[in-house]
């Protein structure tokens, strides 16, 4: 018998008789049975580490949402700005900035609105290169932007609540030119004024500008 009859059953897909099957073939069976065995708990064993880990990660969030909610941009804010007033805060630098990520090419002004006794009346001065108020709520969730370029020189608006706007009369002229009104979705909240400064020696002239925005409560 040749090489190639021995051979012939395995080529046509015949498996030789069990006690005729080379000894690597049968370690790599019961190599592979023990492989099939094993795989349910190998995987169990993760899954359940992944569960415990999430549950864990969950109740650490929950304990940690009240101190994290103090921490708020109109938490911070509130220790050196008054409600309803206009404050001019520090220049920023890289080693210190009042609100995180800002821009030092920037003069920036805050409001920090309340206007559950009345509606706030917003008037901000436009410097010569660039101006924008952006409007925030108390937690941190951005709502309405405007700039100079849209404004004109003066940035000017009335500010209310839901309640306030609705309270409204229906025949009253709210969309005058001089008159601007945005809808605040929430009573308290941010106002974020920001003007460019081009050069550095431009900043005091700037925040002399600022200094002359207003933000108070509407007669």
């Amino acid at each position: 018998m040749s090489v190639l009859d021995f051979l012939s059953p395995v080529r046509r897909g015949r498996l030789l008789p069990r006690t005729a099957r080379p000894q690597p073939l049968r370690r790599l069976r019961r190599a592979w049975d023990r492989l099939k065995a094993a795989l349910p708990r190998q995987v169990l064993l993760p899954a359940a580490i992944l569960v415990v880990l999430a549950g864990i990660v969950h109740l650490v969030t929950i304990l940690a949402m009240p101190i994290l909610a103090q921490n708020t941009a109109f938490h911070r804010l509130s220790q050196l700005a008054p409600a309803n007033q206009m404050t001019l805060l520090p220049d920023a630098t890289p080693a210190d900035m009042t609100l995180p990520m800002t821009d030092p090419a920037f003069v920036t002004a805050v409001c920090l609105y309340d206007l559950r006794a009345r509606p706030l009346r917003l008037r901000v001065p436009a410097s010569e290169d660039y101006t924008s108020v952006s409007f925030y709520t108390a937690r941190g969730v951005a709502f309405y932007a405007l700039n100079d370029q849209a404004a004109g020189r003066v940035i000017e608006l009335d500010l209310l609540s839901p309640a306030q706007r609705a309270a409204l009369p229906e025949d009253e002229e709210i969309t005058a030119a001089d008159r601007l009104v945005v809808e605040s979705p929430s009573e308290r909240g941010i106002a974020l004024i920001r003007a460019y400064a081009r050069y550095p020696d431009l900043r005091p002239q700037i925040r002399r500008q600022l200094e002359a925005a207003n933000c108070a409560p509407s007669n």
